[in-house]
């Protein structure tokens, strides 16, 4: 009996060590860097507003309406990233990644989050080439404003891929993104009256 008792607080202890750390179900390499309660592994730049309320991570413009960003206290270089967006109003924002925070300027690669017609799931360079890539005309149509959006980028080495609720938008080989370091971060877009919603963000490294 008394063996018995030990064998079962031994796999209660398992059992507890393994609930200490979010994975998401189904893919036991998976991340979950949102844990949908606080901004935990995250950093806030700016004064815009990030704040979590029902399960979702929200960034809002502040009075400044002013850029700001969230970025993940890692660092990510290979990756499958998978995400959940929902834009109210104006909805201009982005996904970044293998990227860096100076105050509010940001450096590196972004996988852009905008209204209809904007080029959600193109690529852009900040404070460096711009634009690398747009998706075509009729892949803007796989937008669903004020709806909830899945955005999955996959990040090996020089190439990108980028798809908006399961439609392929872009992928591009380039040799300055494969050579980025940085972390993920999530952008506010200056102008104000900017509200964006966001969960599910999952990371599986590659």
């Amino acid at each position: 009996m008394k063996n018995l008792k030990h064998y079962w607080l031994f796999i209660l202890g398992i059992l507890l060590i393994g609930c200490g750390t979010p994975k998401p179900k189904g893919d036991a390499g998976a991340i979950a860097l949102f844990n949908g309660k606080n901004l935990k592994g995250w950093t806030q730049h700016g004064e815009e507003k990030w704040y979590v309320k029902k399960g979702e991570l929200i960034c809002e413009s502040g009075p400044n309406a002013e850029y700001g960003y969230l970025s993940t206290d890692e660092y990510y270089d290979d990756f499958e990233l998978s995400l959940e967006f929902k834009q109210e109003a104006n909805g201009n924002s982005g996904v970044f990644f293998r990227s860096t925070v100076d105050g509010t300027k940001v450096s590196g690669w972004q996988v852009e989050v905008a209204p209809p017609g904007m080029h959600t799931g193109g690529i852009y360079e900040s404070y460096g080439r711009g634009w690398l890539i747009q998706p075509t005309a009729e892949k803007e149509n796989a937008l669903k404003m004020g709806e909830w959006n899945t955005l999955k980028i996959r990040a090996k080495g020089a190439s990108i891929s980028t798809w908006l609720n399961g439609v392929g938008m872009v992928t591009i080989n380039d040799q300055k993104i494969g050579e980025g370091k940085g972390s993920i971060a999530l952008q506010i877009h200056d102008g104000g009256g900017i509200k964006v919603h966001w969960r599910n963000i999952v990371l599986k490294k590659i």
